[in-house]
């Protein structure tokens, strides 16, 4: 049987007893309708998980009793930084979920020239804090005890002035002259996808400059919230964690 899974922020113990966060307990109590005893896996994103089971529940309140800590990861030896231009609608929510569930290790929203959201300040500040909510979810539900992180928002053209030191750089492009299924393997990737629209000539230009290598998948033009995600299956299935073995 399958235990429910639930992250918690505050880090993690063998015997310790918490009180699990608000939205954590409520899910578990209302939603689930978890009892006294009811055997759950936490996590709080620094590696491996823990068995527990809930202790006692007091009104709002609900007080969990971890048991032993288990060695257990489900990360992918290919890490992939996503690079994702801002998106309109709940197409980012729906990105970040799903590419934390292909494996994704980090993930940098960026605005670009055609990016028809616009964020700032405060407003900016809390829609990365639910993205990263985003991501924690999408852990819980596919196994993985290491929170990818959804780095703060910036401008794409200051994003690229960052060295890449050794790692891969790929953007898409469906006149690429390289395929991506052609590339020698790599450990690392930088993978930069654009927003509704693709990138401005001048980005492409300067994410060439930074040492983007312009690839393409196939021969159509994918809508931004499939073209990053496929890339990912397919990063994965070549160099990461899809290819041979026993996947879902």
């Amino acid at each position: 049987m399958n235990l429910p899974r639930f992250y918690c922020r505050a880090a993690l113990s063998p015997g310790a007893h918490i009180e699990l966060p608000e939205p954590v307990a409520r899910h578990a109590v209302r939603v689930l309708r978890l009892p006294p005893g009811a055997p759950m896996v936490l996590f709080d994103g620094r590696g491996g998980e823990y068995l527990a089971h809930i202790q006692r529940i007091e009104r709002e309140r609900v007080v969990a009793e971890l048991a032993s800590w288990q060695d257990i990861e489900r990360e992918s030896p290919l890490a992939v930084t996503l690079v994702q231009a801002l998106q309109a609608g709940e197409k980012m929510d729906f990105t970040i979920q799903k590419a934390v569930e292909l494996g994704v290790r980090d993930i940098m929203p960026v605005e670009s020239r055609r990016s028809v959201l616009r964020l700032s300040g405060e407003r900016a500040a809390k829609r990365v804090a639910h993205w990263q909510g985003v991501a924690a979810s999408a852990c819980e539900q596919c196994g993985r005890n290491q929170v990818p992180l959804v780095a703060p928002l910036e401008k794409l053209e200051n994003w690229l002035a960052r060295p890449a030191g050794s790692t891969l750089r790929l953007m898409l492009a469906p006149d690429a002259d390289e395929a991506l299924v052609d590339l020698p393997p790599a450990s690392a990737v930088q993978l930069l996808i654009g927003a509704e629209g693709g990138l401005d000539p001048q980005e492409v230009l300067a994410a060439k400059q930074a040492g983007f290598r312009p690839v393409r998948m196939g021969p159509r033009v994918l809508r931004t919230e499939t073209a990053g995600l496929a890339a990912l299956a397919i990063l994965q299935a070549l160099w990461g964690d899809f290819k041979g073995g026993n996947h879902v």
